[in-house]
């Protein structure tokens, strides 16, 4: 069953901020439901949101997301749709929120086993993804 605790947060809170400093990026830290660390990038030098509008259509880049400017990332996907420095900090942020983590899962006998899961968020509803300089 997964969990997470705000100790365990507390533990992985540095390796993550690492992460976000070496980008230039900054963001939040939480956990939610007692089962979810989630990571919030707030604001940042690298322009994520129109790295991931890149590998899609223009029917696809004018929706919401980029009108929005914010976006949760699917952890799956990101070598589909991130490319360079974005890339590269995604897989390294993931790297950090799961270091500990395990994922003994087995979907062919509906048997799901994890430490915890992860969620990282870039901008919020109210307040969007911000670049900076």
């Amino acid at each position: 069953m997964a969990y997470m605790s705000q100790d365990r947060k507390k533990e992985l809170a540095p390796k993550i901020k690492v992460v976000l400093k070496k980008y230039g990026m900054k963001g939040t830290i939480r956990v939610i439901n007692h089962s979810t660390l989630a990571v919030r990038v707030r604001a940042g030098k690298l322009p994520i949101i129109e790295n991931f509008a890149f590998g899609l259509t223009d029917r696809e880049r004018s929706n919401a997301v980029l009108k929005s400017r914010c976006l949760n990332v699917n952890p799956y996907w990101i070598d589909q749709y991130y490319t360079g420095n974005c890339k590269k900090f995604l897989k390294e942020l993931i790297a950090a929120m799961n270091d500990g983590n395990h994922d003994r899962s087995d979907i062919m006998t509906d048997y799901f086993d994890v430490g915890w899961y992860t969620d990282i968020y870039i901008g919020d509803w109210n307040k969007p993804y911000e670049m900076v300089k």
